[in-house]
């Protein structure tokens, strides 16, 4: 994905009259409020390079840009907003940064804020991806802005850094275009916010902190989770396979509403993925998991873990499942079709040599998720959806291929 660095043109225009899909908006570091932004062209890269993975719902496009921050005062800032986007993901081709100088990728109001320095060290900066070529992936900023600021006290003229490229998250409507629908949602679609279940049912809450948002190489989703009492984590197969994409992607915990039905989530906690340690064989209607761990695992042991049960499951054994469908903030699927009516059952614990199936409300995005029995243990991995038999690969399954790798002690 190697682009040509266009030139930088100062444009006196204000915000309102930028017109291009995403303005990348540069401003002195203590002038911002009467300095007119600078808006160089964006496009959408070439379809070869935007995200596509059978199964997975996209949630974003790639987009390339020329801007740079150089260390003159008028050169230290720059906004990069494409309006109404979910997210947005700033890749640096290059850093040209002096001993204890470092650039920030931050949400408008500061609350998300990421860190960078010459040397890249997550111990002491801030967790980044990787996807095989030069330079590197900030951390995504959830919104339609990202704020970029080179922090410095030299006087000079050089160039810092270059923004190449960056991921702009697709609203709600987008999604829905984007992606294929299967009828996963059985009947009436009962999945509630996490927080909804605080009270009424605690232990399911508690435990849906181990589940996280997956972000897939900048543009899919899928959900993921701690698995066992070390730094482990278990998605499916047909969300990621491959060293370079678990590189490449961000897991999302605690990425949930704050008041129940109030779509009003936080950035939550993001770490990258680390390493990859096991894949399953056979196709995306077998077991279907992918083991691998996380940067950065100590900013996450907060959240909780999970563990797999080790024998099979039964029909009718009461279930529910936290997940991230269509990307949103964490729900929980516990009941089938009303508030505290039927509650979510296995349909068939034998449905065929690898999967349960069950009519419990899922929707892409779930891909992932765990499938917990009333004592919390989980007895299946989400991965099919298709009302009235959602599938889930079996859970004892797996753990017999994984076992060695894993604490499962809980």
């Amino acid at each position: 994905m190697r682009h040509a660095l266009r030139r930088l043109r100062t444009a006196a225009v204000t915000i309102g009259a930028c017109t291009l899909g995403m303005s990348l908006l540069s401003v002195p570091a203590a002038e911002a409020h009467s300095v007119q932004p600078v808006a160089p062209h964006s496009e959408r890269a070439p379809e070869s390079e935007q995200f596509a993975a059978e199964g997975v719902t996209t949630v974003g496009e790639l987009r390339t840009t020329a801007g740079a921050l150089s260390y003159a005062r008028d050169g230290r800032t720059q906004v990069i907003r494409h309006p109404g986007a979910s997210y947005v993901k700033v890749h640096f081709s290059s850093l040209r940064l002096a001993d204890g100088d470092y650039v920030t990728v931050s949400s408008p109001d500061g609350r998300e804020s990421y860190r960078y320095d010459r040397y890249l060290n997550r111990a002491t900066g801030s967790d980044f991806t990787t996807d095989g070529l030069p330079g590197f992936w900030a951390m995504s900023v959830e919104g339609d802005t990202a704020v970029v600021t080179l922090h410095s006290s030299r006087s000079s003229r050089g160039n810092a850094a270059t923004i190449d490229r960056f991921w702009r998250g697709y609203d709600r409507a987008e999604i829905s275009q984007h992606n294929l629908s299967t009828q996963s949602v059985c009947s009436t679609d009962a999945r509630r916010d996490v927080v909804c279940y605080q009270s009424s049912h605690p232990t399911e809450y508690a435990r849906g902190r181990a589940v996280a948002r997956l972000l897939i190489s900048g543009g899919g989703m899928c959900t993921t989770w701690r698995v066992g009492n070390t730094n482990r984590m278990l998605t499916n197969k047909h969300c990621f396979s491959t060293q370079s994409a678990v590189s490449g992607s961000e897991m999302q915990f605690n990425y949930q509403c704050a008041t129940c039905g109030g779509n009003n989530p936080g950035a939550g906690t993001k770490v990258s993925g680390a390493t990859l340690y096991k894949v399953s064989s056979g196709g995306s209607n077998e077991l279907d998991y992918t083991l691998y761990s996380v940067n950065n695992f100590t900013s996450i042991q907060g959240f909780g873990t999970l563990y797999l049960a080790t024998t099979a499951t039964t029909t009718g054994t009461r279930m529910y499942i936290p997940g991230h469908g269509d990307g949103r903030p964490k729900r929980l699927s516990i009941f089938e079709d009303t508030q505290n009516g039927a509650a979510c059952t296995v349909k068939n614990a034998n449905y065929n040599t690898w999967n349960i199936s069950y009519s419990c409300d899922t929707s892409g995005g779930n891909s992932g998720s765990p499938v917990l029995n009333a004592s919390h243990r989980v007895i299946a991995l989400h991965h099919l959806g298709g009302c009235p038999s959602n599938q889930g690969a079996k859970a004892h399954l797996i753990y017999n291929q994984i076992a060695s790798l894993i604490d499962n002690n809980g």
